[in-house]
This record gives structure tokens, C-alpha cells and sequence, in this order.
């Protein structure tokens, strides 16, 4: 008897809690009391109504256009039915077990790189690195070692969001790093021409970059050198990532403490030995959440692709809804909110995860003195 009471002693102190709060926020007036009354009423409203049009009167079963005779109602079984589609775009379908196989590997060694106490995380970091891109990007584009070819043109969906994000954000955040170190060379040539660099392309808007880089690129390479339109994109995006990224990595290098410098070469260090083994992880776990800010907004910009030809997941989505199999203002918007919540997921998740490793991260932080 006295164990259950224990054991319900918190949902009192519970209902202690909220009432005081409620009275205290919400009804501490009359007229505090009958707005929060009629605002509650409305979003109850709104939920409720919400509710009847995303389940009770959305079309959910069938796999076919025939499912979604009403037009206007929301049409997940276009979700279901393109599902492929939003995922690899129009990659062979014979050939799709490459793209899972390079995307599995990659988020397994990603995976075990996140492990605290595994053994070898520095070859896992290594390889990860260094080896894994060129090894992903022979799987995806094939052609060599019996892998058949398959042009970029055919890349599309969640797979290209993945690709370029991936690719770009590797490339930009070591172009940063040595952007931020040049910034703050000691020879004034080479920190004018960072500094210059820095500032011109920061100022550009990204769908004129990317215009630019699409059409001007291939006049300034020689004939016999020829770069598809993903990797001109891809091009555009790195250095305009790579500014922001440089920006955010030279605020973790001013934000440390003068004793930091001063330790390294007390030490004898040189000024590179420095920067790499005593002032640069510091600064990296300093800038953690702006990098991440950068490259959550890079997963995002992603869909600017669809402008110069090339079809993201929202580009898929848009490619999908057009077919006139599947015209209808219920599949069209089935779609958006598909693809809306896929990158608040997305989104939300990485930031999340930006958030633990920030947490682990502290100890390497430098102590304050005041």
C-alpha cells in the first residue's frame, strides 16, 4: 500500500506543477482567461480540421492514378507509386544496388566513426576521407572495371541531395580551413588575396554563381577537357560554401585566447605545427554549430538544381506531378508536404546530432580566463 502511494506521490506533485503554471500564463485575468479560451478553442479548430484533411478525406489506398478520382483530396498513393523516383530519379533500375551499396558503405563507416571506443577510428577517418569519394563516385558513374556507365543526367532524387551535398561540403570545408589560415598569414599578399576572395564571392547570390560557373566555366578550359553540368554545379556550390565555411572557421581562430598561441610556441612549434595540432581543433569545435548552420543550409540550396536542368527531390517531386497520368492539385500537394517533411526530418536530425557532438566536443575547448 504504501509502495503505490509512493509511486503515485509524482503525478500529484505533477498536477501541482501545471495547475500553478496555468493559472500563473494563462488565467491570471478574465481577460487573459477568454483569450486563452478562445485561442485554445481555435487551435483545436485548426487540428481538428488539419486532421480531416491530411487522414480522414486523403486518398491512402490503390497504387495508381485510378486511386485518386478526387482531384482535389490528397493523394499519397503518388507518394507510394514514385517512390523509386524521388529516390534514385531516373537511375537504371538494373542498376540501382551500386547507389545502395556506395550510400550503405558510407553511412556504415559513418556510423562506426561515431563510436566513441572503436578501434582504428583514425584509419576509419583516413579512409573515409580520402578513399571512400573516388570509390563512391566509381560506383555511381561506373564505367570502368565492368561497371556500366551511367551519365549524370540520369542522377536524381534524395540519391543527388546526398551526392552533392556530400561532395560539396567535403571540398568547402577544407577550402575554408585554408582560406581562414590564409586570412591570417602573416604575408600580406596571400592574406589580401584570401581576404579579396572571401568577400567577392560571399557577396554573390548563388543562382548567379551558378549561372556563371554553367556558362562561363567551359570557355576558360582547354577543348579536350570536358566538364559535365553536376560537376560545373558542384563546382559553383564549393566555392560559394567555402567562403561561408572560412568565415565561420576564422571566427573560432579570433574567438581563442592569446595564451593558446603564446603555449604553441613556448613549445617551439612552428607556425604550421601550430595551426594543425594546438589552434585549429579548438577553433573547429568553436565554429561546430556555424558549420553546421552551413551545411544544413547547403542540404537545402540543393534544390536550386532544378533551375539548370538537374532533379533533386524537389525536382523529382515536380517531374512526377507534371506526368498527366497524375494531374491533380491533390497529388501536387502530396507532394510538397513529402517533401517538406522530409527535410524538416532531415534537417531536425542533423541538427540534433550537431548538438551531441558539441556536447562531447567541450572538453577540447579552451578554459576562459578572466
Amino acid at each position: 500500500m504504501a509502495a503505490s502511494l509512493r509511486r503515485s506521490a509524482p503525478s500529484h506533485r505533477g498536477a501541482g506543477r501545471v495547475l500553478p503554471w496555468l493559472q500563473r500564463n494563462l488565467f491570471s485575468s478574465w481577460l487573459n482567461g477568454v483569450v486563452s479560451v478562445a485561442l485554445l478553442g481555435l487551435l483545436l479548430w485548426l487540428a481538428v480540421k488539419l486532421a480531416q484533411w491530411l487522414v480522414l478525406d486523403a486518398q491512402w489506398s490503390g497504387s495508381g492514378p485510378g486511386a485518386c478520382a478526387n482531384t482535389q483530396a490528397l493523394c499519397w498513393p503518388f507518394v507510394r507509386a514514385r517512390w523509386p523516383q524521388f529516390l534514385y530519379g531516373l537511375y537504371p533500375s538494373a542498376e540501382v544496388w551500386r547507389v545502395n551499396l556506395g550510400l550503405g558503405l558510407g553511412a556504415v563507416l559513418g556510423a562506426a566513426l561515431a563510436v566513441r571506443r572503436m578501434p582504428g577510428r583514425r584509419w576509419i577517418a583516413a579512409f573515409l576521407l580520402l578513399a571512400y569519394p573516388p570509390l563512391a563516385g566509381w560506383l555511381f558513374r561506373g564505367g570502368v572495371a565492368g561497371l556500366a556507365p551511367v551519365d549524370t543526367s540520369l542522377w536524381g532524387g534524395f540519391f543527388l541531395t546526398l551526392v552533392v551535398t556530400g561532395s560539396v561540403f567535403w571540398v568547402s570545408l577544407a577550402a575554408g580551413v585554408l582560406l581562414a589560415l590564409g586570412r591570417q598569414s602573416r604575408l600580406p599578399l596571400l592574406r589580401q588575396a584570401c581576404t579579396v576572395w572571401i568577400e567577392f564571392w560571399r557577396a554573390v547570390p548563388v543562382l548567379v554563381l551558378l549561372f556563371v560557373v554553367i556558362i562561363m566555366l567551359p570557355l576558360f578550359l582547354p577543348s579536350n577537357i570536358k566538364i559535365d553540368p553536376l560537376g560545373r554545379a558542384m563546382i559553383a556550390f564549393a566555392i560559394l560554401m567555402s567562403t561561408y565555411l572560412a568565415e565561420a572557421v576564422r571566427g573560432g581562430l579570433q574567438s581563442l585566447p592569446a595564451g593558446q598561441y603564446e603555449a604553441a610556441r613556448a613549445l617551439g612549434l612552428s607556425w604550421a605545427q601550430s595551426r594543425l595540432q594546438v589552434v585549429l581543433p579548438q577553433a573547429l569545435v568553436v565554429a561546430l554549430p556555424q558549420i553546421t548552420s552551413n551545411f544544413i543550409g547547403l542540404f537545402k540550396e540543393t534544390t536550386v538544381l532544378l533551375v539548370i536542368g538537374l532533379f533533386d527531390l524537389l525536382g523529382e517531386v515536380q517531374r512526377a506531378a507534371s506526368d498527366p497520368q497524375w494531374l491533380g492539385a491533390g497529388t501536387t500537394v502530396a507532394g510538397y508536404l513529402f517533401v517538406a517533411v522530409f527535410f524538416w526530418l532531415a534537417c531536425f536530425s542533423l541538427s540534433r546530432a550537431s548538438a551531441r557532438l558539441e556536447r562531447r566536443m567541450t572538453r577540447y575547448r579552451p578554459a576562459r580566463v578572466n
